[in-house]
């Protein structure tokens, strides 16, 4: 599959499952969604996420691109109680996913051992196997956080496997 078709795919489901495309540029991520939802386990969340064409991508490239994509969730769920939505404080979760072909070991290790939960987020990188045509993402652990990783798992699936 080509990176155009991946991200057509992806809008598509962002659109069936409500995600709204974010006007503003932030950084280097040109297209961005995001949601409000309500989550059985884990309450009020914000999601934002992001599919970046990364075919040179390295585990450095990984790290800093999650970090911006952080930084970005971060700016867009303003915890403060004077909010004028009332201070409500929803889970801030991000996926960032990078559409990749053939990726290395190296760049999927850097992915599971990317640090998802810091500052108050949770963000999540992703791999797509353009060439395969298959999502690698955070297994779900057996213990602690396991509502997080359950959300990330149902999103994928939902938004970045087509």
């Amino acid at each position: 599959m080509e990176l155009p078709q991946y991200r057509d795919a992806v809008a598509a489901n962002r659109r069936t499952h409500g995600f709204e495309a974010v006007d503003e540029r932030t950084g280097e991520f040109d297209r961005l969604w995001a949601t409000r939802e309500t989550d059985d386990s884990l309450g009020a969340v914000a999601v934002l996420a992001a599919v970046v064409a990364a075919p040179d991508a390295d585990a450095e490239t990984l790290a800093e691109t999650a970090a911006s994509l952080r930084d970005a969730l971060a700016d867009r769920v303003d915890p403060r109680p004077e909010r004028t939505d009332g201070g409500e404080s929803p889970t801030p979760i991000g996926y960032v996913t990078f559409a990749v072909p053939d990726p290395d070991a190296s760049l999927l290790d850097a992915m599971t051992g990317f640090t998802v939960a810091k500052r108050r987020t949770n963000v999540f990188p992703l791999v797509y196997d353009v060439e395969a045509e298959r999502l690698h993402r955070h297994e779900v652990p057996r213990l602690k956080g396991r509502g997080i990783y359950r959300r990330q798992a149902e999103d994928a699936e939902r938004l970045f496997a087509v």
